[in-house]
């Protein structure tokens, strides 16, 4: 959710980032943590345990230089990603 007061967006800030097997969890500095399928994010997903943990956090955003992304808290917050993973359910 964004706030705006004046033109200026104001957005939570990542705190944390921990992955497993198929999603990736982020921790906001507002409380919430948002799950992201790796699917979304195909270099994330190809990516080893060690290069997705080579990454720093910014206000805006996740960045992981040596594997060429970088994902904004706004893309994390809307739902948006590289593709879209559909939730199986059970007959």
């Amino acid at each position: 959710m964004n706030l705006s007061m004046r033109g200026t967006t104001f957005l939570p800030e990542p705190t944390s980032v921990e992955f497993d097997d198929d999603m990736m969890w982020v921790s906001l500095d507002d409380g919430r943590t948002i799950g992201a399928p790796l699917a979304w994010f195909p270099r994330l997903l190809r990516g080893t345990p060690e290069e997705r943990g080579d990454m720093f956090l910014s206000p805006s955003g996740l960045h992981w230089d040596a594997l060429d992304e970088d994902i904004s808290v706004e893309t994390l917050i809307g739902g948006l990603g590289v593709s879209t993973v559909a939730p199986r359910h059970a007959a």
